[in-house]
């Protein structure tokens, strides 16, 4: 023996509490690497890859991790993975984990990593540690959350409104709002709308996915339910107020935009509207100025049918 060479390769500072929080994230944590495994959790890549045996995904979750693995290897188990239907993401640093990094669904390349493996990943970490994976998964829940608000919100507005109208036009010979009552309703939407990217949202505690039956499901009953109050707003100044046409139109107009901006609160969670996180500021006094000024328009007449303060607080009441 002519020398020794010590060599060490520590786990990064961060890594245990970083896993720890992934876990309570329900993110499922394995270690893959071409050195040698630590503990009776680890099996080598000759024994997990042979030629007589391919490991099935619930298999390669059994384990901790894989040890002396070539870069094929690293590709094998993700693309095993997502084949079985898992939303996989990969770390690395290295040319060996490129294949790897390009096949997950998400990709991350810590920071100090080769050319190689920043070309190949959907995210580069540029300061040393883990610990930002962690408020990645958090975000993009974040997101996710006001994406399926937004997606609740605008199709429950379009069946309520083009069914109502639909409806109007072909049952009642009415037109319930007027060119100019569309455009309004059209700008004084838009603003609510966008704050839903500031709002507030809590993220889920285990991975998510597009769940398009309850979004459908959730965005229609609401729709036929404002188109149902709608027509009973239409019926009682009709029938009982014996209100003209054009206010009626104004009445409509209001109760369209109140009880839709209203509709936000509704969809912005999956409980209740009053729980926790509460609308953020940005959305709340959007929303609420918005409403604040179609109700303006509504009683001096701007562009419509003036009704006066007590219609337009009785079409309040209603919507509520």
């Amino acid at each position: 023996v002519l020398g020794l060479l010590p060599l060490y390769d520590p786990p990064r500072e961060d890594s245990a509490t970083t896993i720890s929080a992934l876990k309570k994230l329900g993110v499922a944590v394995k270690m893959v690497t071409g050195k040698l495994g630590i503990g009776s959790h680890f099996i080598t890549a000759d024994k997990a890859f042979s030629k007589e045996h391919k490991m099935t995904a619930s298999e390669i979750l059994e384990r901790d991790g894989y040890a002396q693995v070539f870069p094929e290897h690293k590709f094998e188990i993700v693309q095993t993975l997502q084949s079985s239907d898992h939303l996989v993401g990969m770390t690395g640093d290295g040319v060996n984990d490129a294949p790897a990094l390009r096949q997950a669904d998400v990709g991350i390349a810590v920071s100090g990593a080769t050319d190689a493996a920043r070309a190949a990943a959907d995210l580069v970490l540029t300061e040393p540690g883990l610990g930002v994976i962690r408020s990645a998964v958090e975000e993009a829940r974040r997101i996710f959350e006001r994406m399926t608000a937004y997606a609740i919100f605008r199709i429950s507005e379009t069946v309520r409104v083009l069914l109502f109208m639909t409806l109007s036009i072909l049952v009642f010979d009415f037109y319930p709002v007027t060119a100019a009552m569309i455009v309004l309703l059209a700008l004084l939407n838009d603003f609510p709308i966008m704050m839903i990217a500031y709002d507030n949202a809590k993220p889920a505690p285990h991975p998510v996915r597009w769940d398009m039956h309850r979004v459908l499901v959730l965005s229609s009953v609401l729709g036929i339910l404002g188109v149902i109050s709608s027509f009973g707003l239409f019926w009682i100044a009709e029938s009982i107020w014996e209100l003209p046409r054009p206010t009626i139109q104004t009445l409509i107009f209001l109760k369209l935009l109140v009880a839709g901006h209203l509709t936000i609160y509704l969809t912005r969670n999956s409980g209740h509207f009053w729980d926790r996180p509460f609308p953020s500021l940005k959305l709340f006094i959007t929303t609420e100025l918005t409403q604040v000024v179609g109700t303006l328009a509504a009683v001096y007449g701007w562009f419509v049918e003036p009704i006066g303060w007590s219609l337009a607080l009785l079409v309040w009441g209603y919507a509520l």
